[in-house]
C-alpha cells in the first residue's frame, strides 16, 4: 500500500511514516520543512520518499497523490495562542489546505484520508467527559480552523464518495515533541526546564487540565482507521480518557526527572481551555482503539529522549 503523510517530518508524522515503513508499506512523506525537521527522520530517512513542498499549493499535490492508496493529513499550524494573532495564516494553512488536500485526493481516486483534528473544537464546556455528538463552541481560530476542515472531510464523503476519517486528538506527547518553540507542549517544556534546573511557568492556577494521550497510541489510531469500514466522515475522539491537571503535570516531571522544580504562575493565555477529557467510547466501538500507554510510562520515554537530545 502506498500511503502519504502530509507534515510527515512533523513530531506525530514522523512517528507514523515510520510506523507505516515498519509495516511494511510504501510511505511518501510531503513536508514543508516549516516546523517538521529532518532530523525526526533519523534511522528510516532512506525508507521513505520525501518531497518538500506546501499543503496550499494544489498543482503540487496532485502530482504527489498520483498512484497513492491513502493519505494521512498531518500538515497543520498548531499553536492555539498563535492563530490568535495570525488567524489568516491559519486558515490558508489548515482549511484551504485541508481542502486542497481531499481535491487531490478525489482528483487522484486516493480511497481513503485520515485527517487530524483537535479537542480544541469542543471550546469551553461543563458537558464532560467530552462526547463527539455534542455541541461545541471553539474559541480560538485554530479551533474554527479545524472544525471546518472537519466539514470539508465530511463533504467530500458525502459528496464525492471520499471516505474520510475525522481523528480529534486530545493532548499529544512523545518524543520527536520540540520543546524549543514559544508554543510549544507543556509537557517538553516541562522536562527541558526541570533538567536544565530552571523555573517552569505555570499559566493561570495550574489547575486547568488535559487528557494527554502518548504518540503511540496516536499512531496505532491511524493505522486502525485505515481499516474502518464505518464512520467516514465522523468525528472520533483519540484521547486517553483520563484527565490530569498541569499542576499534577509538573509533579510527574519532578518524579521521573529527580527533579524538585517549583513553578513561578503567569496570567491565562488567551483561547486555551479550564478543563479538557474524553470520552473514548466511539473510538473503542468504531476503531477498536483503546489507550495502552499510561501517563507515567509515556513521560518516562519523552525524558530519555529529551535527555539523549540535549
Amino acid at each position: 500500500m502506498k500511503c502519504v503523510v502530509t507534515g510527515g517530518a512533523g513530531f506525530i508524522g514522523s512517528h507514523l511514516a515510520e510506523a507505516l515503513v515498519k509495516n511494511g508499506e510504501e510511505a511518501v512523506i510531503v513536508d514543508n520543512l516549516c516546523s517538521g525537521n529532518r532530523d525526526n527522520l533519523a534511522g528510516f530517512r532512506e525508507k521513505v520518499k520525501f518531497l518538500k513542498g506546501d499543503v496550499r499549493d494544489l498543482g503540487f499535490l496532485k502530482k504527489a497523490f498520483r498512484g497513492v492508496d491513502v493519505v494521512l493529513h498531518h500538515a497543520a499550524l498548531i499553536s492555539v495562542v498563535e492563530s490568535v494573532d495570525k488567524p489568516g495564516l491559519y486558515h490558508e494553512v489548515n482549511v484551504e489546505g485541508t481542502k486542497n488536500v481531499l481535491e487531490a485526493a478525489r482528483h487522484n481516486n486516493v480511497g481513503r484520508v485520515v485527517f487530524s483534528s483537535s479537542c480544541a473544537v469542543y471550546g469551553e464546556t461543563d458537558d464532560l467527559p467530552m462526547r463527539e455528538g455534542q455541541d461545541v463552541r471553539p474559541a480560538s481560530p485554530y479551533a474554527e480552523d479545524k472544525l471546518e476542515a472537519e466539514k470539508l472531510c465530511k463533504e467530500y464523503y458525502e459528496k464525492h464518495g471520499l471516505k474520510t476519517m475525522v481523528l480529534r486528538y486530545f493532548n499529544v506527547f512523545g518524543p520527536r515533541q520540540s520543546p524549543d518553540s514559544s508554543y510549544a507542549g507543556v509537557i517538553p517544556i516541562f522536562v527541558k526546564k526541570v533538567l536544565n534546573n530552571e523555573t517552569p511557568v505555570i499559566y493561570g492556577d495550574g489547575e486547568q487540565t488535559r487528557d494527554f494521550v502518548y504518540v503511540r497510541d496516536v499512531v496505532r489510531a491511524n493505522l486502525l482507521a485505515l481499516g474502518a469500514v464505518r464512520g467516514f466522515g465522523e468525528p472520533v475522539n483519540i484521547a486517553s480518557g483520563n484527565e490530569i491537571s498541569v499542576n499534577q503535570v509538573l509533579e510527574a516531571v519532578n518524579k521521573v526527572t529527580g527533579g524538585k522544580a517549583v513553578p513561578k504562575h503567569a496570567p491565562e493565555r488567551r483561547g486555551e481551555l479550564r478543563r479538557v477529557w474524553a470520552d473514548v467510547d466511539k473510538a473503542d466501538k468504531q476503531l477498536g482503539f483503546k489507550s495502552r500507554y499510561d501517563f507515567e510510562k509515556g513521560l518516562a520515554e519523552t525524558v530519555d529522549w529529551l535527555k539523549k537530545k540535549s
